[in-house]
């Protein structure tokens, strides 16, 4: 399959990438009943906090989410990557395999290169365990257990998941490669639809990994996998398979489907 390059994302338009981000969160905190100061915590990917006190992780914007950018420290400290059956140490490895001098990095790229390779090959050896995926995906996108829902803006609607139905519909539908050339491990459906890389920008960024899907087909998948749905607030938001007795019962103006 050949691969589509994508450009590095400016620092101008990842800024307005968060202004958007904030700004749908702000309309889908006021459908569900919050104030204008409702709570949350982005960088715990706490997007929004509902009344019942459960977190939402809020995807919107077009093309791809990014689900983490993480530097050496991270998979040092974090004791759940740690302790994930060697998936963190795996993603160290890499960020130590790139030098910090960039005039290194260009006498030997070949050589560094291969040495991503080997790592990104264990990688996708790992993920391709059930379980080993399970505890990463659980991690990456909901912080264990501390993130309840993912609330993705598509369409112009918002449409809501319960995390055990987001874990369990991947699960059921990835498989999990490598790249031409092993510099990623990609997650597939028909096409990929996500990615773990090296991240490709300035060179003083290269030392971070970075974990991405693709909206459109995740969305899709999410959508189509859901057999029961209940439509609320003049149909702006959608809530899916387990989510519905979760997060919300017998409101009036509601409508299953």
């Amino acid at each position: 399959m050949k691969e589509i390059k994508k450009r590095a994302m400016t620092s101008e338009k990842a800024s307005q990438v968060k202004k958007d981000g904030h700004r749908d969160a702000k309309e889908f905190a006021k459908l569900i009943g919050l104030d204008d100061d409702y709570q949350n915590d982005p960088k715990a990917k706490k997007d929004v906090i509902d009344k019942n006190g459960d977190a939402h992780s809020l995807k919107s914007g077009n093309g791809y989410w990014q689900v983490f950018l993480y530097g050496k420290r991270r998979f040092e400290n974090d004791a759940m990557f740690q302790a994930m059956n060697g998936i963190g140490q795996i993603m160290l490895d890499c960020i130590n395999s790139i030098p910090d001098s960039k005039d290194e990095y260009q006498i030997n790229k070949q050589g560094f290169k291969n040495e991503i390779a080997k790592y990104m090959i264990e990688l996708q050896e790992k993920l391709s365990e059930s379980y080993r995926l399970e505890a990463f995906l659980r991690k990456s996108i909901f912080e264990g257990s501390q993130v309840s829902y993912l609330t993705i803006k598509y369409q112009d609607k918002f449409h809501i998941f319960w995390h055990d139905d987001v874990i369990n519909i991947f699960l059921k539908n990835f498989i999990v490669a490598n790249s031409i050339g092993n510099q990623k491990v990609i997650f597939k459906l028909k096409n990929n639809c996500g990615e773990i890389e090296m991240r490709n920008g300035e060179y003083h960024h290269h030392k971070e990994m970075k974990f991405r899907l693709h909206k459109i087909p995740i969305t899709e998948l999410l959508i189509n996998s859901c057999k029961d749905k209940l439509v609320l607030h003049d149909d702006k938001v959608i809530i899916y398979g387990s989510a519905i007795k979760r997060f919300h019962k017998n409101k009036k103006g509601s409508k299953n489907m």
